[in-house]
């Protein structure tokens, strides 16, 4: 077969590249998507499987759609945060928007319908193995059913997850693209769903427990008798029995008695803060391929789905300008810091805080800050303030770990000045540098004050 030519190509049917592919394929662009999945086993992948609604999407495919043939559970009303060791629980409200449950292989392939729908090709079973380049990305080599095939377009989305083997062969020298990346940056994590005789009455939560290796167990109930029972851990400690954890877990619980397991695997993401620059000539990362993941909770649906429509809006726009260079795709960059990346690189100090302290201590001191803290923490801004009062009652339950909730509130503010200078973010790559600079030495004081080993 010879080479086939696209507008753009997008490497990777999850997410990302569904609703790259969607935004393109809608506008009148010829669109590839090249997923490494059989038809059967495409849209199955491990993940926590929480998101806020339909609002959490771009309006480029059938969401209502999406919600009526996915969403299993749209009831979330609380997250739970449970202490093994106290005994403790924290209930956080959501307050008037409620999250939601859906069913991650369903979800999977609806999508992938959609974007079939939406004009675009999906060619499954398809396996790069190279990109082709000569001073820009212009194309991929691989296999497509165990055939050699060869694809060329002006531009080219890597969404094909975390570690993407894309990067491995991409020459970024000369570019801004962000390749400090490493292992201690990733998690790894595994799930199992879970059938049961009888319902939870814990429905309308999401529960969270943390695990002696710093992780955490998580349950998502898909309907009060399905629940996506799962567990992470940071790759930077040692290593941790994912399987034998999650099913120690479920034997324990006294609601999962008898219960079926129906679906298991397993899967690596990002904990880390979204690349600096996720772009080179003719190339643009979007999704768990550029670090598009909440670093303390490991969502990652919406940023990636957010993502993605972005890279195809600026794939779009270069293409129409004839210029597939850094600077015509920099504005990629810009909008990921303005919509999320400025909120995840904050909550991602938090994340090396942590990893910087025993789990017993860092639950007992979590135990004491206010639920909406955590909240705005987590989720809401990547940082946090609290009210005299508030800041009283924390400091009275936590006078056993003073030295460490003082570490923490310091981090709170490095936090804050973090994100103040990702709204300087530059609007070209000609002030990157001097951008990186002042950012880095922010994070050099993060690291002095909770004594962790350097993460970038």
């Amino acid at each position: 077969m010879g080479v086939q030519s696209y507008d753009i190509i997008v490497v990777g049917g999850g997410t990302a590249g569904s609703f790259a592919a969607a935004t393109a394929a809608r506008e009148g662009y010829s669109v590839a998507v090249l997923e490494r999945k059989t038809v059967k086993e495409a849209g199955n992948i491990a993940c926590g499987d929480a998101v806020k609604g339909k609002s959490t999407f771009p309006d480029v495919i059938d969401l209502e759609r999406l919600a009526k043939e996915s969403f299993t559970n749209r009831n979330i009303q609380r997250a739970v945060f449970e202490n093994p060791a106290s005994g403790q629980t924290i209930n956080i409200p959501f307050g008037e928007t409620k999250g939601t449950i859906l069913d991650r292989y369903a979800y999977g392939q609806v999508l992938l319908d959609e974007v079939k729908l939406s004009g675009a090709e999906i060619h499954y079973d398809t396996v790069i193995q190279d990109v082709v380049q000569n001073g820009q990305v212009t194309g991929v080599t691989g296999t497509c059913n165990g055939k050699p095939v060869s694809y060329q377009a002006p531009i080219t989305i890597d969404t094909g997850g975390s570690m993407s083997l894309l990067q491995d062969k991409t020459d970024f020298s000369g570019t801004t693209f962000d390749t400090n990346v490493s292992y201690r940056q990733f998690c790894s994590a595994y799930r199992e769903v879970i059938e049961l005789p009888n319902p939870v009455d814990w429905h309308d939560a999401i529960i969270f427990k943390p695990t002696t290796e710093l992780g955490y167990l998580w349950y998502f109930p898909r309907t009060p008798t399905v629940i996506n029972v799962g567990v992470g851990f940071q790759m930077n400690k040692p290593p941790m029995e994912l399987v034998k954890a999650v099913q120690d877990d479920i034997r324990a619980h006294p609601d999962f008695k008898d219960c079926t397991v129906v679906d298991k695997l397993g899967a690596a993401l990002p904990t880390r803060r979204p690349f600096d620059s996720a772009v080179a000539p003719g190339f643009i990362a979007a999704g768990d391929s550029a670090g598009h993941v909440n670093p303390t909770t490991g969502g990652g649906i919406g940023a990636a789905a957010t993502s993605g429509h972005f890279a195809a809006q600026t794939a779009m726009n270069a293409i129409e300008s004839d210029d597939v260079s850094e600077s015509s795709l920099w504005d990629y960059n810009v909008k990921v810091m303005e919509s999320f990346g400025k909120r995840y690189a904050a909550m991602d100090l938090y994340n090396i805080w942590g990893g910087a302290h025993d789990v017993s201590e860092l639950t007992d001191v979590i135990s004491c800050i206010p639920g909406q803290q955590l909240v705005d923490i987590m989720s809401k801004h990547g940082s946090t303030t609290m009210g005299l009062w508030v800041k009283f009652k924390t400091l009275t339950k936590a006078f056993r770990h003073w030295g460490l909730l003082f570490e923490l509130y310091r981090i709170n503010r490095e936090a804050g000045r973090l994100k103040e200078h990702y709204d300087l973010y530059p609007s070209s790559p000609n002030g990157f540098d001097s951008w990186k600079h002042e950012r880095d030495l922010i994070m050099d004081s993060v690291y002095s004050i909770c004594n962790a080993e350097p993460k970038y």
